[in-house]
């Protein structure tokens, strides 16, 4: 048996960019900044900061490139994925990131990108993963809850 589940809160280092592959599917990467706050040695409160790598597929990736901005505070759950590649030099190049199933917005949206909105209320949806794929995906939006 194995799992491999990997579940962060944090705030967006930047703004979601997203793309299409040559086969049409979108992708969206960004970064999640996540605080740990810890007594040192000689017993003062110190904060490190470990940033994270996050990868979102099909319509999670749409969803998230049009609602989250930089700053905004987000839970993301999913699978850590290490990828290979040369770079021009020849040297192999290596990174880890997130692979994210949900992304969960954890704070209210600024007044004026809610006025601006036009998109329906969303509460927590699921989705079948497309033929080929990646698994299925959910994203939130706290303001867009009923309770």
């Amino acid at each position: 048996m194995s799992l491999n589940k990997c579940m962060i809160i944090g705030n967006l280092g930047r703004d979601p960019e997203m793309r299409y592959t040559p086969n049409g599917q979108a992708v969206t990467q960004f970064t999640v900044a996540v605080n740990r706050n810890f007594k040192g040695q000689n017993g003062d409160w110190q904060e490190e900061t470990e940033w994270f790598r996050v990868v979102a597929w099909g319509p999670l990736a749409e969803r998230t490139a049009e609602y989250l901005r930089k700053g905004r505070k987000v839970y993301v759950e999913g699978r850590l994925q290490t990828r290979q590649w040369e770079d021009r030099e020849g040297q192999k190049r290596y990174t880890t990131e997130l692979v994210a199933q949900t992304v969960t917005a954890l704070d209210s949206r600024p007044r004026e990108e809610m006025e601006a909105s036009e998109a329906p209320a969303r509460g927590p949806r699921r989705e079948a993963p497309e033929a080929g794929g990646e698994p299925a995906d959910t994203y939130t939006d706290l303001d867009d809850l009923p309770f």
